[in-house]
């Protein structure tokens, strides 16, 4: 790239002494005539070549485009024994009726927050009829972020109970600020909320060395990730596939997600029964 501006210089050069006049009487010579516009083009794909990423082959994601820009995919898996009430002991309040729960977990731009941030991708699971459901919405442009909205919009009621793992303090306010700034209205207002961070703190602070939801999960659960990508690598994945990046790591950005709202499921019952 060096080399190919230091030439693309020196012809500039080179045409602008050719371009000043022997005397007043004599024209200037063409600019134009004095350059090599074949090399001049050359030098130009070059350059673009060099700006322009290749697109990548691998651009297959999973579930079906809603809207342009806009996926949703739908698993289901067998959860039997799940009872209609939960005792909410564990989380100080009362009964929990398990068919208005909603669990749910973004994946975002950044961990910082504020206004340059939003979710690109929304993963939410619930109990239906002896399963869990997990729906995930992703977009893969930035002009389907309202239509993304929208759509988990739809997925509330004024009776569901959000069930989340320190989204109180980061899942749900990034959104409402979403919504807001999309001149959606305020959909998560008055609904709600069961923030599962603070009864697991109660539960284990001091006993492993964090509260973090994998090691929740690990060694509560029993649950062992394979592969599994780390959450701080899910910004980048999504925007690399925006620049026509590989669809890879972006899937895997998916799996993750995925667990993570099966295992809000497993941590409420595994909250509800322990504490009994």
């Amino acid at each position: 790239m060096t080399t190919a501006l230091n030439r693309l210089r020196l012809l500039a050069r080179q045409a602008g002494r050719q371009a000043a006049p022997a005397s007043a009487r004599q024209p200037a010579p063409s600019v134009t005539a004095s350059v090599d516009s074949s090399a001049l083009r050359a030098l130009l794909r070059i350059r673009h070549r060099q700006i322009t990423p290749l697109r990548s082959e691998d651009r297959e994601l999973p579930g079906v485009e809603l809207v342009p820009g806009l996926r949703l995919t739908e698993v289901r898996q067998p959860a039997p024994d799940v009872p209609a009430l939960l005792d909410g002991s564990f989380a100080r309040r009362e009964a929990i009726p398990t068919a208005q729960a909603l669990f749910f977990d973004t994946e975002t731009t950044g961990l910082a927050g504020g206004v340059g941030t939003r979710a690109f991708m929304i993963g939410a699971s619930d109990w239906m009829g002896g399963q869990l459901r997990v729906r995930q919405l992703t977009i893969t442009t930035t002009g389907a972020e309202p239509a993304m909205l929208e759509a988990f919009r739809s997925w509330l009621r004024q009776d569901t109970l959000l069930v989340s793992y320190n989204g109180r303090s980061y899942d749900a306010p990034l959104l409402a600020g979403r919504f807001r700034l999309a001149r959606m209205g305020a959909p998560l207002q008055g609904i709600d909320h069961l923030d599962l961070l603070y009864p697991t703190r109660r539960r284990y602070k001091g006993r492993w060395e964090n509260c973090r939801l994998a090691t929740i999960e690990r060694n509560a659960l029993g649950i062992v990730r394979e592969d599994d990508l780390p959450g701080s690598e899910a910004p980048a994945a999504w925007l690399s596939y925006l620049r026509g990046g590989s669809a890879a790591t972006l899937r895997g950005v998916l799996r993750h997600n995925h667990q993570d709202v099966v295992t809000l499921a497993a941590l409420l019952l595994h909250l509800r029964s322990s504490s009994a």
